[in-house]
């Protein structure tokens, strides 16, 4: 079956014609990205798709949104665009559509990539199990987190607002973040420090704790200078961040009972390398009793270039197998 995957954010919604079979994925066609900012509706975004593909698509669609897609609207946060999924049917002429939450679609892509989409970050360099469960966790504006879990019938995905739970420093200099953190929020959960623009809270205290005098900067600037090494500063808070993301992916894997863990997301590329050379893995294992548990569990990246649109179309593909 032919279809129409659709991956919407704050900024761009992409498209792409894809076909499944028998529950998975055989073929994602080319990246078609549109400006949210330029399209007056969801509507309108995409009959300038099928516009740009001679005018007709598939009449089945899966839809990636960032948010929750529960309800009877679906609003979002940085685009004016109001999806109704009951109206499916009658505005896109799609007869048949899934609408997933677009970390879950993440979850759908880890489950379905191929091997040579995953590159490995730490533990035992080994492929990904065919069996158990897998923690996948996404730092990009939030902290994306999802169970896999794979069986003997297939796979099944369960989203969960696990960016949200408490964040638990382990030394003095995380200590201080906390701290910092506090002065503005009553509770401080894992997202504030290891999503993207939670660089800014570490950069400035490591300023502080040095003493340095330092220029306020957004998030963007400090991940620019601390990945091109021009600041030592902003490369310091990327390292800070890469340990922090380390003890919550731990914590993440032993909340699920995982057998693996895979980190996803464009910031998690962007930083791969950074990933691998600082002390995630160490931080990842570092469990007390559970250490030796920890050393043993493969820590993979997952590299596919559009995962959003190749895992809403792998949702529909489960959701529609014989």
């Amino acid at each position: 079956m032919e279809l129409v995957a659709v991956d919407i954010g704050g900024t761009h919604a992409r498209f792409a014609l894809a076909t499944v079979e028998d529950g998975r994925v055989t073929h994602l066609g080319e990246a078609v990205t549109l400006k949210t900012a330029e399209h007056a509706s969801f509507q309108l975004a995409w009959e300038e798709f099928a516009r740009q593909n001679g005018g007709t698509v598939p009449k089945a669609c899966a839809i990636a949104v960032a948010g929750p897609v529960g309800g009877e609207v679906i609003k979002f946060t940085n685009n004016p665009w109001i999806i109704r999924p009951a109206l499916i049917p009658e505005k896109l002429g799609a007869e048949r559509y899934v609408v997933v939450n677009d970390f879950a679609a993440v979850a759908h892509a880890v489950a379905q990539a191929g091997e040579e989409h995953f590159i490995h970050l730490s533990g035992p360099d080994v492929s990904l199990p065919d069996h158990g469960v897998f923690s996948v966790v996404g730092p990009g504006t939030g902290l994306g987190v999802a169970q896999l879990w794979r069986h003997a019938h297939g796979y099944q995905v369960q989203p969960t607002e696990g960016g949200h739970i408490d964040y638990a420093p382990l030394d003095g200099i995380e200590d201080a973040v906390l701290a910092r953190l506090r002065k503005r929020h009553r509770r401080v959960s894992v997202e504030r420090v290891v999503a993207g623009p939670g660089i800014v809270d570490i950069y400035e205290t490591l300023a502080l704790i040095e003493g340095a005098p330092f220029i306020p900067r957004d998030d963007k600037a400090i991940w620019t200078l601390g990945s091109s090494g021009e600041d030592s500063l902003a490369a310091a808070a990327i390292d800070r961040f890469c340990l922090s993301l380390g003890s919550v992916a731990g914590d993440l894997a032993l909340a699920h009972g995982a057998s693996a863990v895979v980190m996803a997301g464009g910031l998690g590329l962007r930083i791969k390398d950074c990933l691998v050379r600082s002390g995630f893995a160490e931080r990842f294992r570092a469990k007390g009793r559970f250490e030796q548990i920890m050393a043993q569990m493969p820590v993979k990246l997952i590299t596919h270039p559009q995962p959003g649109l190749f895992g809403a179309a792998a949702a529909f593909a489960q959701a529609n197998k014989d």
